[in-house]
């Protein structure tokens, strides 16, 4: 009896967005297909970079007060300019979706799902240690490339936040303003703003302390 012939087995159909699509998947990805196949998460960063998808699990939590605090002080003082701040949001650029720590926009994001790269007027990292090549290189020469006018850096090592902001000028970012904690970081442009890196980090202070004895009491 003849044999039938080798059939390969065909790819899975998913009826809705699951992370199994990043097993059969191997074609070059982009922005676009990544946003119709891969699910909405509130867990690890999914990124497009020149046709791979990169998965970046939850920072530490150092990181999470700064990307908790720094968006919304960064959001009262852009408003008065008419600027929009928003921590992780999907930005597009070409094939390429970024999600940036920090996006300051020329318009609000209301109601979408991605803005484009040019509606950013700043786009910022927060260094994390595992990725200290992509926040401080990789990243910037991408949006320097994408023609972002600003970009900011909050690089938390050692536990001693730092706050630097970039101009691009000829293509490149140059340093317009810089702070460490236990001074003022302050910047004119693209809009004024100014705080103490100390006031990102969360730390117990004596006023923490003294609430956590009246509340528990002490031995």
């Amino acid at each position: 009896m003849a044999q039938a012939a080798f059939a390969p087995e065909p790819a899975p159909q998913h009826t809705e967005p699951s992370f199994d699509v990043l097993r059969w998947h191997d074609e070059p990805w982009t922005a676009q297909l990544a946003l119709d196949l891969l699910p909405e998460t509130n867990g690890p960063k999914v990124e497009v970079l020149s046709g791979s998808v990169i998965v970046t699990p939850p920072a530490g939590i150092d990181h999470q007060s700064v990307e908790r605090e720094l968006p919304y002080v960064l959001h009262r003082a852009a408003r008065k300019a008419g600027f929009w701040v928003y921590p992780e949001i999907n930005v597009l650029s070409g094939d390429d979706l970024f999600i940036p720590d920090i996006a300051v926009l020329r318009k609000s994001g209301g109601g979408r799902t991605t803005v484009p790269i040019a509606e950013a007027v700043l786009l910022g990292e927060i260094v994390s240690p595992g990725n200290r090549r992509k926040d401080v290189i990789d990243r910037p020469r991408e949006y320097a490339a994408a023609g972002v006018p600003f970009f900011l850096r909050v690089d938390l090592r050692n536990r001693v936040p730092t706050i630097a902001l970039f101009e691009l000028v000829d293509g490149e970012y140059r340093p317009l303003a810089a702070a460490a904690a236990g001074s003022i970081f302050a910047m004119r442009e693209p809009f004024e703003f100014a705080i103490d890196p100390a006031e990102l980090l969360d730390e117990e202070g004596p006023t923490d302390v003294a609430a956590t004895d009246s509340a528990g009491g002490t031995s």
